[in-house]
């Protein structure tokens, strides 16, 4: 398969060339901060990376005003785990949060167990919220939360206001009220969360107090399951649909999973089009209140659209041209819709190639809003000022830890991306997987095999990387081969 090139035709030297300093961020007035995090929303599924069937055109503006980046990672690739990263900006094996809040429990058809982790986000734990709230921010969150139960939700952990931040992952009771959030009472009959979520967060920015900056965190539950049609736009995209589409959606294993091929499902597309209205409605408030001049944007989502299960299912979304979708650590799994605007830092309309991941919010929105560093708590970051400016020099290493079973059909493994090249490891099947980025961003040539040297080299930097953070590592079952095996049938006696 011909690999398909995820970066626009404006080179990286020259870009480097064209892009000089520009200016920062007015000093008279201190920095706002508008973090919109999107559930399950893959890279793939916004109009500026490439997206015919979805329509977004307030987020694809956000990006022409901004700096979009092609290669922004999350820390996991399902919930929980990247949430905590852009909350702390630590790694999530540093704060033992590396599944999804609480996970799948060991069964005894697995032949490994997968280790246990923290339910909740400690409260030992500085987030960037009680970080900016010491310096005066009015801290405002609204949406999913996923970091703890009681105790551990948003205003425990620095924020003000919580609307709708719980335990919860998926919404209980669902996108259309009467649901059932501990954390959220519905208004009226029918109403639509999404909708509801936003105009709590209009009202924050119109009730506030102006004296004071602010940080305003939309955490959506779209699109995550249930795949609930968004009323006001699912009529246009089932309308698309049957006009684009003939025949049943193309599908191909993927491991012991099913993964979809195209994007045609017009009941998530509706739901991404709500936070695209969302997103619209936000920046429109932010323009006539004139905030938009000092308030830093950053669009994200926290793991890959989910495009893979099990048991001859595939998932509601696609992720093409990468591979797979949430619960792997295939690059659709952890690459996400990037976005950061920031006045007067960023140019608009333009560009970042150079790989970036969910811990670096912290430091970033630290030195946006002209803050001292504090490495003893962002330690995994790094700010990302010198990308927003223009200079994509210079290479990173990642690393992603996932020693847990997936319903996407996941199986415990790990990962590490080490300038263009990546390795996957899958203690499940006790093989190794190796690409080349630069040439193969769809992960459809593995080269281990041809690159024994290199395949050794980043096992043994991902494996010293493990034992220096602490990894926590998945164990054989003892009772597996018993459990899993059928029992021998007795010879019958004549």
């Amino acid at each position: 398969m011909k690999a398909t090139k995820l970066y626009d035709p404006l080179s990286l030297c020259a870009l480097c060339v064209f892009i000089t300093a520009v200016p920062a961020l007015d000093a008279a007035k201190k920095t706002n901060f508008l973090f919109f995090l999107v559930d399950d929303m893959g890279w793939a599924d916004i109009g500026a990376n490439g997206s015919t069937f979805h329509e977004t055109p307030h987020i694809d503006r956000l990006a022409s005003s901004g700096m979009r980046f092609t290669q922004g990672y999350a820390a996991g690739s399902v919930c929980s785990p990247t949430r905590a990263s852009i909350m702390t900006g630590k790694h999530p094996v540093r704060v033992d949060i590396t599944d999804w809040i609480p996970g799948q429990p060991n069964r005894p058809t697995n032949p490994l167990l997968h280790p246990e982790d923290r339910g909740h986000l400690p409260l030992k734990e500085v987030t960037i919220a009680e970080a900016l709230k010491e310096h005066g921010y009015q801290t405002f969150f609204a949406g999913k939360w996923h970091l703890g139960e009681k105790g551990h939700w948003p205003t425990d952990q620095g924020f003000d206001i919580n609307i709708g931040g719980h335990h919860r992952g998926s919404p209980p009771g669902g996108y259309y009220s009467p649901w059932t959030n501990p954390a959220l009472k519905a208004k009226r009959k029918g109403e639509y969360l999404t909708e509801r979520l936003t105009e709590e967060s209009v009202k924050f920015l119109e009730e506030r107090d102006p004296a004071k900056p602010f940080l305003l965190y939309l955490s959506y539950y779209n699109i995550h399951t249930p795949i609930q049609p968004y009323k006001k736009r699912i009529d246009h995209y089932q309308a698309k649909s049957a006009k684009a589409f003939n025949g049943k959606t193309p599908t191909e294993p993927e491991h012991e999973g099913t993964n979809r091929l195209r994007q045609d499902n017009p009941a998530l597309a509706s739901m991404v089009a709500a936070v695209d209205d969302s997103v619209g409605t936000l920046l429109g408030k932010l323009a006539e209140l004139q905030l938009d001049k000092n308030t830093v944007v950053i669009f994200f989502s926290d793991n890959g659209g989910l495009s893979t299960l099990q048991r001859g299912r595939f998932g509601p979304g696609c992720n093409l041209p990468l591979r797979a979708g949430k619960g792997w650590l295939y690059e659709g799994g952890v690459r996400e819709p990037t976005i950061i605007r920031a006045p007067g830092v960023t140019r608009p309309g333009s560009v970042s190639h150079k790989p970036m991941v969910s811990m670096d919010f912290f430091p970033t929105m630290l030195e946006l809003a002209g803050l001292p560093a504090q490495t003893k708590l962002h330690i995994d970051g790094q700010s990302l000022l010198p990308q927003l400016n223009g200079d994509d020099s210079g290479t990173r290493t990642f690393y992603w830890h996932y020693p847990h079973y997936h319903g996407s059909a996941w199986k415990p493994g790990a990962s590490i991306r080490d300038g263009d090249w990546k390795l996957i490891e899958f203690y499940h099947y006790k093989n190794f997987e190796l690409y080349n980025l630069a040439n193969d961003p769809g992960e459809r040539n593995d080269l281990a095999k041809a690159n024994p040297a290199k395949t050794k080299r980043l096992r043994a930097k991902l494996a010293a990387w493990q034992k220096h953070i602490k990894a926590k590592m998945p164990m054989p079952n003892p009772d597996y081969a018993h459990n899993a095996q059928p029992a021998k049938r007795k010879p019958k006696k004549n």
